[in-house]
């Protein structure tokens, strides 16, 4: 089975939830004995310097991409307030990526062409002109729904008004693309209903990120004597993470300060903003962006995930997880992964509920190391890498046996 994916990020280094989705979501495919490419918009904001392919990439066919400029631009925001089409979509449509896609379809016959998120949907007509090819979408999010949630907590009125009119621009655009997949991939079940209240009639498989054997061979930590510190780390140029972390910090931190005042915050992302590498805070700690994430989880007994919006699924939660950390973080970041609280992590909504989270966690070892235990032994069992690509080549090789008939 030839397949290509679409991803509107070059999917490396393997630092962020949406590239380690599609990196393990791409070996596991493989193992399936898949040939997998890749074309991959190489945009300012996660921009691959290197000049050739990372060896953690080895397990594609063919890896291509094409370098785009989408950087948010005053005066083409301000003119997209006059017209009908999404900002958020307008800014991954590229001539140079059409070329090169079409390029690819018309040397290759590829059996399914996989869209990584709602953002190349305005590819499909290039796809559906030059192949004959199954069109999936991954569903990493349902897009609009994140920033529903973003204007909802944005206290600027003007901002608020400007973000809820590009948010319904985007939600037209996701409800209308709907019916242009032959499979639809949400990463949670949640997802999936979400999009059937919206719609959606294509076939779907429900495709979570899975954890690979690397991480699941870690040894758990020790919490014989457990140091107290927090770790967080995640994509700081994704809104959701930098509106919870910042209001971590506003609103939490100061209270486990007084009740823990020898507890430490560590900080780690990818394109950390100036105010944070600036802060100024006893007990926190901002190192950037970290040269790997398994070190930087693994050497904190903690690790927070406050979001207040997004949607999906945590990929660093399953990896805290699977570390055998215990992931304290709200029911936002929590949706999609049917951990239980206070048996695989610690779900905590207000500042008051973090700190008796803190202090039920710190109050016995023996709890802590059962619930990491737990923790650890729950995503090995339910988000397998393997089992996840065996479940998705399934569903594929019926669509074009289906298809063939």
């Amino acid at each position: 089975m030839k397949i290509l994916l679409l991803c509107k990020k070059f999917p490396y280094p393997l630092k962020d939830g949406e590239s380690i989705a599609i990196h393990n979501l791409s070996q596991a495919l493989t193992a399936q004995g898949c040939q997998v490419s890749i074309l991959a918009m190489n945009t300012k904001k996660h921009f691959f310097q290197g000049s050739g392919v990372p060896k953690e990439m080895s397990h594609y066919h063919q890896v291509e991409t094409v370098e785009i400029d989408n950087r948010i631009k005053p005066m083409a925001a301000f003119g997209n307030l006059f017209s009908s089409e999404s900002y958020h979509i307008s800014r991954f449509i590229s001539a140079g990526f059409t070329a090169k896609l079409e390029q690819m379809l018309q040397h290759n016959s590829y059996d399914v062409v996989q869209l990584e998120t709602l953002y190349l949907a305005p590819y499909i007509p290039s796809i559906r002109k030059y192949s004959d090819a199954l069109v999936s979408m991954r569903a990493h999010n349902v897009e609009h729904e994140i920033w529903e949630r973003i204007s909802s907590h944005t206290s600027n009125i003007m901002k608020r008004w400007y973000l809820r009119h590009l948010t319904e621009k985007l939600k037209r655009f996701e409800l209308a693309s709907l019916h242009l997949y032959d499979l639809i991939i949400p990463i949670t079940k949640r997802d999936l209903r979400r999009f059937q209240k919206m719609g959606c009639k294509a076939k779907a498989v429900v495709t979570p990120i899975g954890i690979s054997s690397t991480i699941q061979s870690q040894k758990p930590t020790n919490y014989k004597h457990p140091k107290k510190s927090i770790s967080f780390i995640g994509s700081l140029d994704w809104m959701p993470n930098i509106e919870g972390l910042d209001w971590f910090i506003r609103k939490v931190w100061p209270g486990i300060q007084d009740v823990f005042p020898d507890m430490e915050l560590h900080i780690a992302g990818r394109n950390t903003p100036q105010h944070l590498l600036d802060l100024n805070i006893p007990n926190i700690f901002v190192h950037g962006e970290v040269p790997e994430s398994v070190p930087f989880i693994d050497a904190h007994p903690l690790m927070i995930v406050p979001l207040l919006s997004g949607s999906g699924m945590r990929a660093k939660i399953l990896e805290g997880m699977a570390l055998g950390k215990i992931v304290l973080t709200t029911s936002i970041g929590l949706e999609g992964i049917s951990a239980t609280n206070k048996e695989e992590v610690i779900v905590a909504n207000t500042p008051d509920q973090f700190i008796d989270s803190l202090k039920y966690i710190f109050k016995s070892p023996q709890r802590q190391k059962r619930i990491a235990a737990q923790a650890k032994a729950f995503v090995l069992n339910e988000y397998d890498n393997i089992e996840v690509g065996k479940r998705l080549y399934e569903a594929y090789a019926s669509q074009l046996l289906t298809a063939a008939v």
